[in-house]
């Protein structure tokens, strides 16, 4: 896996000619220190859909949900799951709770299946890049692979990494407002 996600942004010059504008690290990377190898890049994000001229908010976007009417795009490096469950629990309610305190969490809501279950009032496409993750809802659970591609409709889900080996997920997420 790559050490970072370079990302590429296009525009037009002064003479109205397409270019490249910016080619680089995000300025949005972020890590979880209590679960290593954990790696959240955010990549653009709109507020105002998918409107040609819109600034990139990215920088200072908190949070899982794109502004409301907005896009996001990020990609989530995720290490294998612990084999503990205390240290996995751990390291995920540190992932929420220090990256996505906006996903709606209820402890009540089958999170017997996965500590991560959370539900986002946003139509999501999920993209596996690398590696293997376990989509998990309430009903059912699903292994991807690369290149598969899960549309998530605000649905209550959590994301596992079974494998024993390092997966990268890309995700837009669009919110339907």
């Amino acid at each position: 896996m790559t050490a970072f996600i370079r990302r590429i942004v296009t525009g037009i010059d002064r003479e109205g000619r397409s270019c490249i504008v910016e080619d680089g690290r995000s300025p949005a990377e972020r890590t979880v220190e209590a679960r290593p190898g954990y790696r959240v890049t955010n990549l653009w994000c709109t507020a105002r859909g998918a409107a040609l001229d819109a600034d990139d908010a990215i920088a200072g976007h908190q949070g899982v949900q794109p502004p409301a009417g907005g896009t996001i795009l990020r990609v989530i490096d995720v290490p294998p799951e612990a084999a503990d469950e205390q240290a996995r629990r751990a390291a995920v309610e540190a992932t929420f709770r220090s990256m996505f305190p906006d996903a709606h969490r209820d402890g009540t809501v089958n999170a017997a299946a996965h500590p991560g279950m959370h539900q986002t009032p946003t139509v999501d496409y999920a993209i596996v890049l690398e590696g293997e993750l376990t989509a998990i809802l309430e009903a059912d659970e699903t292994v991807m692979h690369a290149g598969d591609v899960l549309i998530q409709r605000g649905t209550q889900h959590a994301w596992a990494n079974r494998s024993g080996r390092p997966a990268r997920i890309a995700f837009i997420l669009v919110d339907p407002s």
